[in-house]
């Protein structure tokens, strides 16, 4: 990446000690995610890979309806 990303925190990182969360940086073609605990690790999935992803996480939820 030849570009410096700009990350947003999710809404829901509660901010305490243990600050993993997952976050979020736009391209204009792209979006890439990392977890906090390792930014050094960047995802940037295709947009089919990304529903996927978000996809299989909404169902394993709890109290979800899969």
């Amino acid at each position: 990446m030849s570009q410096t990303l700009r990350w947003q925190k999710s809404s829901y990182s509660a901010g305490d000690v243990d600050n993993d969360c997952l976050e979020i940086s736009a391209t204009p073609t792209t979006l890439h995610l990392r977890e906090s605990d390792t930014p050094a690790a960047v995802l940037s999935p295709t947009p089919t890979a990304l529903n996927a992803l978000l996809t299989a996480v909404k169902h394993a939820a709890p109290g979800s309806s899969a």
